[in-house]
């Protein structure tokens, strides 16, 4: 039978789990940080009474001031300072897990499982520690944000490391008096961590707080082998470690980078090769599949009495779901019946439609599963397939040998007819041709989702318009004003720049004018434009910017040249054109936002000094480039007045 203390364990462990998988929706997040608060607060308080330490007033008095600081820090902090508070808080886990394994490595009467897990966490702890305290100061102005090259800098990392190894050994096995391996680990570990981090550029630093986030967690996981009773701290720190090294893989990929060179203080990167496959997709692209010789895809869409709509994670890279759920809702006020086909691997996550559809409010019940939505589909007029590729690849059934054969797929060839909302006919994330596309029943609307999901929208509405082109645009103009004004398509891109400035409130004023106008509106996000993964995402959405106008890198990169302005607030590095021709600079074959494209350009930052890395911008220079230097809140602000008193 468990006990108390293991059930209550139990219970906590629970709330942690379940408020990381709160945290999984904006939506959810604040419920989700609420209840791991709950949980931990659950685990502390346990704890104590569990040790009988209630007395000990030197442990009650850590706990009032720690709690405090934490509040006055959250209250305190300006979201500006946001990534370097992360950088601190992963470092007083480090440190944490540091001195609890030092203190039982001094005990004495322990085995030797439990000092070598005290040694290992000491040394990952403290390099988490004094690795976490460089990020911060870096990132805060206070020491040389440029990578620092110590003389010996490599021959200190893999001596130290060496040592360390023995250090641990003879902790181990107890060979002589435990204090002199602690102290030398203690040391070492710190030394580490800052030799390690001190020679890391801006232009890595997302990725090494992502590392020393996963290392926190690790450290912690660690120590709780070396307690008595550490359940609780091995669990949190394998969800914490585990999460982090997810994404510093993230962060890796976006920068083109490789992790092992960062560990190994390479700040450049290499070109990246273009593989056969790669070649193949920038080859000219080949007919597209006859259209189907039955009815056509809006009568098909009148006629149907069943509608089944089916996501994929094309839908995701466009954040169309809310056009989606337009649809969905304008077909059922026609009397048709609409479920949605939820395939469980459609997304890059588990859940993730469910997700994204919840977000929009489509009601739960109309999510249909695997079997539920092929049991619909045998009786459907029309499957309406929204950025999905191999989840509904016949292959899946037809081609031995291929990476999908054997996977079951929702069946949208069932249907009477299947309309295609796809970017391309290109093979999807496993490189397996559709062999849907070839199907005479298949009408295919290739090119953004959201577009296709107008033009569906429309012709439900029987409004179905001509598209008209855009007229030519005319010769460059030095009025960003003008320019702004006869915009069809205008993209903003922020950056670090407008967080020191506190610009966000500026930019959401920019883009609310601006669609006051019918000019179409949209956010350009670098996955590390600013500090900390994600910043420019928590900025925006501070100011309540709709989360379906903000663009990934890969979302708009390839439609700048359609895009007729592009507003850089306080970005630098992420859209330097010398990335790509500048070879053995910091930035050089770092994928950038393709600005340099776009019909104009205007640029609003304080001046036209380098970025984080330190070099210069080559866009600048550009002819169809406007610099507009001084502080973004005041600029922005004058821009604003000038688009009013122009309207």
């Amino acid at each position: 039978m468990l006990s108390p203390y293991l059930l209550m364990q139990v219970v906590c462990i629970a709330l942690f789990i379940y408020g990381i998988r709160l945290m999984n929706s904006p939506k959810t997040a604040v419920k989700g940080n609420l209840i791991g608060s709950v949980g931990m607060a659950g685990a502390i308080i346990m704890t104590l009474l569990e040790a009988q330490v209630l007395s000990v007033g030197l442990i009650w008095a850590g706990l009032l001031v720690g709690s405090a600081l934490g509040l006055w820090l959250a209250l305190a902090v300006k979201m500006i300072q946001m990534p370097q508070m992360v950088a601190l808080f992963n470092g007083f886990g480090g440190a944490a897990s540091c001195i609890v394994a030092a203190l039982t490595a001094l005990g004495g009467g322990l085995g030797s499982f439990t000092l070598f897990t005290s040694g290992l966490a000491m040394v990952v702890g403290g390099v988490t520690f004094s690795g976490s305290l460089v990020a911060a100061a870096k990132l805060h102005g206070v020491i040389n944000q440029r990578p620092v090259h110590l003389k010996g800098h490599n021959a200190y990392l893999w001596w130290s490391g060496v040592v360390m190894v023995l250090a641990t050994l003879g902790l181990t096995f107890q060979v002589g008096a435990p204090a002199w391996p602690v102290l030398l680990l203690v040391i070492l570990s710190h030394l580490f961590g800052y030799v390690f981090t001190i020679r890391v550029g801006g232009a890595d630093m997302p990725i090494t707080i992502s590392l020393l986030n996963s290392f926190s967690g690790v450290a912690g996981s660690v120590a709780g082998f070396a307690l008595p009773n550490g359940a609780l701290l091995v669990v949190v720190g394998s969800i914490v470690g585990a999460s982090g090294l997810i994404l510093t893989q993230i962060m890796c990929r976006a920068m083109n980078r490789s992790l092992l060179d960062i560990l190994l203080g390479k700040t450049t990167v290499t070109p990246a090769k273009v593989s056969e496959q790669q070649a193949k997709e920038v080859a000219p692209a080949e007919p597209e599949p006859m259209p189907p010789q039955g009815p056509s895809w809006q009568a098909a869409l009148r006629d149907a009495k069943k509608v089944a709509i089916i996501p994929g994670y094309g839908m995701a890279l466009a954040q169309a779901q809310l056009q989606v759920k337009q649809l969905g809702e304008l077909l059922e006020s026609q009397g048709k019946e609409v479920r949605y086909g939820i395939h469980p691997v459609a997304g890059r996550m588990p859940g993730h439609m469910n997700v994204l559809l919840a977000e929009v409010d489509v009601p739960y019940d109309k999510l249909c599963e695997l079997e539920e939505i092929n049991a619909f589909l045998a009786e459907a007029d029309l499957a309406v397939i929204v950025g999905a590729n191999d989840v509904v690849n016949p292959a899946a059934m037809e081609l031995p040998g291929t990476p999908i054969y054997g996977m079951p797929i929702i069946r949208a060839d069932l249907a009477q007819h299947v309309l295609v909302c796809n970017y391309d006919t290109k093979p999807g994330y496993a490189g397996v041709d559709n062999s849907l596309y070839q199907m005479e029943k298949v009408h295919l609307l290739l090119g953004d989702a959201k577009d296709s999901l107008a033009k569906l929208l429309e012709a439900a509405k029987g409004e179905l318009a001509e598209v008209i082109p855009l007229p030519e645009q005319e010769a460059p103009t030095q009025d960003p004003v003008a320019l702004l004004w006869a915009a069809q398509r205008v993209v903003i891109v922020p950056g670090y720049g407008m967080a020191v400035a506190q610009a966000q409130g500026h930019v959401k004023g920019l883009v609310d004018l601006l669609q006051s106008y019918g000019k179409r509106v949209e956010i350009a996000v670098h996955p590390v434009a600013g500090r900390m993964p994600g910043h420019m995402n928590v900025l925006m959405a501070e100011v309540d910017i709709p989360y379906e106008l903000l663009l990934e890198m890969d979302q708009i990169n390839d439609q700048f040249k359609e895009v007729d302005v592009v507003v850089v607030v306080g970005a630098n590095d992420v859209i330097n054109p010398a990335a790509n021709t500048h070879e053995g600079t910091p930035i050089y074959g770092m994928p950038v936002l393709n600005v340099a494209e776009a019909r104009h350009v205007i640029v609003y930052n304080l001046d036209r000094s380098p970025g984080y890395a330190g070099v210069e911008n080559t866009l600048y220079d550009m002819e169809h480039c406007i610099f507009v230097p001084g502080d973004a809140a005041v600029t922005l602000q004058a821009l604003l007045q000038a688009l009013r008193l122009a309207s």
